[in-house]
């Protein structure tokens, strides 16, 4: 299996990952927030190039104010903090099983800590109660009181790699 970036030579046409917003997506939108640059779309291939999963990573801030005290009290009293938004994830449910979410996941933390830009956090906006659940196995915490905006500091992260 290799992660690469997205390019006009993966084949998006037959992705279906059971989500019809995340397929919509990745078929008809990802390409060209990658051309703007708003957006950075990862693909998981295996043999040829059609995508098993995909993520997209993208820069963001979180409030200082959001943050619970005991992570707040070390930092800057900047109004917000940089954080790496994990804004998407799926996997094509033909190959569900096979923990490709959670490589993907991963991916997404070893890209964020290798960059050279600093990030405080991993944001994630869970767009159901299992995706939440998916985010929260991996120590995810929540940013809002309804719980689906979810946040991983860095300093976790670099634990799971040390």
């Amino acid at each position: 299996m290799l992660i690469q970036t997205l390019d006009d030579t993966h084949d998006r046409a037959g992705f279906e990952s059971g989500v019809d917003a995340l397929d919509r997506y990745f078929r008809t939108q990802a390409s060209q927030d990658v051309r703007r640059r708003v957006a950075s779309c990862f693909v998981l291939v295996e043999g040829d190039l059609t995508p098993l999963a995909f993520s997209t990573l993208a820069r963001t801030s979180i409030a200082l104010s959001n943050l619970p005290a005991t992570l707040t009290k070390r930092l800057p009293r900047y109004p917000v903090v940089p954080a790496t938004l994990l804004g998407r994830l799926a996997v094509d449910r033909r190959h569900r099983g096979r923990r490709l979410g959670e490589h993907m996941l991963l991916d997404a933390f070893a890209r964020a800590l290798r960059s050279e830009i600093t990030t405080f956090a991993i944001l994630v906006d869970a767009k159901d109660e299992a995706a939440g659940a998916f985010y929260r196995a991996y120590d995810f915490l929540p940013l809002d009181n309804a719980g689906r905006r979810l946040f991983l500091p860095m300093a976790e992260v670099a634990r799971l790699f040390a």
